[in-house]
């Protein structure tokens, strides 16, 4: 890699932290002004919706999801298309991530993706702006609105520990409805004409 290429590598890292952190900042003018609930229901509601956007484009770039009759071989594509989201719209250097697929649901109709984050510069941030107390993390909101975009459907989706809390790791589990690619619709029977139909 070029001097050129480290720099504005470099430089493009440097406006993702300037960007969060006044998003932190946003979050602590909202929460002085408007109390601790309304910023965490606006934060998870405006990650949600750019979460959404991410899984869509991702979902036309991947193409449909698979069907391939083999969960285990779906589940690790989805599981590839969720890191994908995350590295869009999150970047590695401020983050420790990365997903498993633990339970590939044979015979159950789902199975279980889990994220798991070492590392969060957003909860660095909101830390940094002085808002971490009472601050709800919104990576629930975030995976649904992939989901959504990629056109899964998930049945569970929460966090079973958080960096938030002092946990060592987040780790987010992210159940989905197996086969992964939805049924495709019926096709209607086609019509029957009849001799006094036609004329």
């Amino acid at each position: 890699m070029s001097t050129d290429e480290v720099n504005q590598r470099a430089q493009t890292v440097e406006a993702y932290r300037l960007w969060w952190q006044h998003d932190a900042h946003w979050y602590q003018g909202v929460a002085s002004r408007f109390g601790q609930q309304a910023a965490n229901e606006l934060n998870a509601e405006a990650l949600r919706k750019v979460a959404l956007h991410v899984g869509q484009r991702v979902g036309r770039r991947s193409g449909p999801l698979p069907d391939s009759g083999d969960n285990g071989k779906d589940l690790e594509e989805l599981r590839r298309r969720y890191d994908e989201c995350g590295d869009r719209m999150f970047p590695r250097e401020l983050r420790n991530a990365s997903t498993e697929v633990e339970d590939e649901g044979e015979g159950q109709g789902e199975g279980l993706i889990v994220l798991t984050l070492r590392r969060n510069f957003a909860i660095t941030m909101v830390r940094m702006a002085g808002s971490l107390e009472g601050y709800r993390c919104p990576c629930t909101d975030i995976h649904a609105g992939w989901s959504e975009g990629l056109g899964v459907t998930l049945t569970e989706n929460r966090a079973e520990s958080c960096l938030r809390d002092g946990d060592k790791a987040c780790r987010l589990l992210m159940r989905v409805a197996t086969p992964v690619a939805p049924p495709a619709p019926a096709t209607p029977p086609a019509p029957v004409s009849s001799p006094a139909m036609e004329g």
